[in-house]
């Protein structure tokens, strides 16, 4: 996307010239939840408040019968899982190879999570304190903490983890394998990625790791994470031309803009555990405004245009809503 204002200068120039600032578009305190992710949410904790005599259907334990043919090939009438040999879905592999190549983006990746198995990590209550935290490093070299969220009663607790940034993220892992490299004592539950994301808004977590510490580490940041719990289609938000649409609707309000462009933020490519580059993945800024100051803007003006439009840009909803976290480049002609 550019915006423009008709003085001559070329369309689409954006992108031209040194970078002469950069500055970040501060996270709302706080987002309201889709109305379909607290209903369901509201509905998940309805089923499993009390005592723990149903399953999260609310059908009783007690008489339960277990026989019965199951669903897709599965001997398990409750879940399809049985057949499932722990190793990574090969729709997964081949997307993770093209990523590195860059044959795929984001959105190809978020559409093979949508519909995965995917493995969410939970450890032994009695082997950890409540709420017990400590370090883990992936083979990035960051720190994370690691903690395991559990009640006094529960028997084992969903393992989450602190990325660097300070963000409460979910650990799943597409094999067995990679969980248990990952973390030797936690036990693998099987759980459909569109659910394992749910639980993740639930705990609190903006982001979900995929296989954290393996060659192929993958974040998924919270619009995706919401699209996926609400099992929509995601675009990421540096292609999204309702974004685009909405920043252009106060561009001209900006002192000495030339115009604006839309581009991946610095923070979504990362490293594979080998060091090849990925084109998407990452857990750092998501969405790169660009944006070009008028031709006779002195330095004041331009602090003027990055300040105005770091203040707009604060108070778009659909903005706020479906990119993770921004940053305005401001580039001369």
């Amino acid at each position: 996307m550019t915006h423009g204002h008709d003085d001559g200068a070329p369309a689409g120039a954006a992108g031209a010239g040194p970078i002469e600032e950069t500055v970040a578009v501060p996270r709302p305190d706080s987002r309201e939840l889709p109305g379909h992710i607290r209903a369901a949410l509201d509905r998940m904790r309805e089923k499993t408040a009390g005592s723990n005599t149903a399953d999260t259907a609310g059908v009783p334990w007690e008489g339960r019968d277990l026989s019965g043919p199951g669903v897709d090939g599965s001997a398990n009438p409750l879940h399809v899982f049985d057949e499932d040999d722990g190793t990574s879905p090969a729709e997964w592999t081949r997307v993770m190879a093209a990523l590195t190549t860059g044959a795929a983006g984001e959105a190809e990746v978020t559409d093979v999570l949508s519909r995965i198995r995917v493995f969410a990590a939970v450890v032994p209550t009695l082997a950890v304190d409540e709420d017990d935290v400590h370090d883990h490093a992936d083979h990035s070299g960051h720190e994370h903490d690691v903690a395991a969220h559990g009640d006094k009663a529960a028997d084992v607790a969903l393992v989450t983890m602190r990325a660097p940034d300070g963000r409460q993220a979910l650990p799943v892992f597409t094999s067995v394998p990679a969980l248990t490299a990952w973390n030797p004592i936690a036990r693998p539950v099987a759980v459909w990625m569109p659910r394992a994301c749910l639980s993740a808004v639930d705990e609190g977590c903006e982001l979900v790791v995929v296989d954290a510490g393996a060659e192929h580490t993958y974040a998924v940041r919270r619009p995706a994470v919401w699209a996926l719990a609400q099992q929509k289609p995601w675009t990421p938000s540096y292609r999204d031309q309702e974004i685009a649409d909405e920043i252009a609707q106060v561009a001209d309000l900006v002192p000495h803009l030339l115009n604006l462009g839309l581009a991946p933020g610095s923070g979504v490519a990362t490293h594979t555990g080998s060091g090849a580059v990925m084109s998407g993945g990452g857990a750092g800024p998501e969405l790169q405004i660009v944006a070009m100051p008028a031709r006779d803007a002195d330095a004041a003006g331009v602090r003027l245009m990055a300040a105005t439009l770091k203040t707009l840009l604060a108070d778009l909803p659909l903005l706020a809503e479906r990119a993770d976290s921004v940053d305005i480049t401001v580039r001369r002609p």
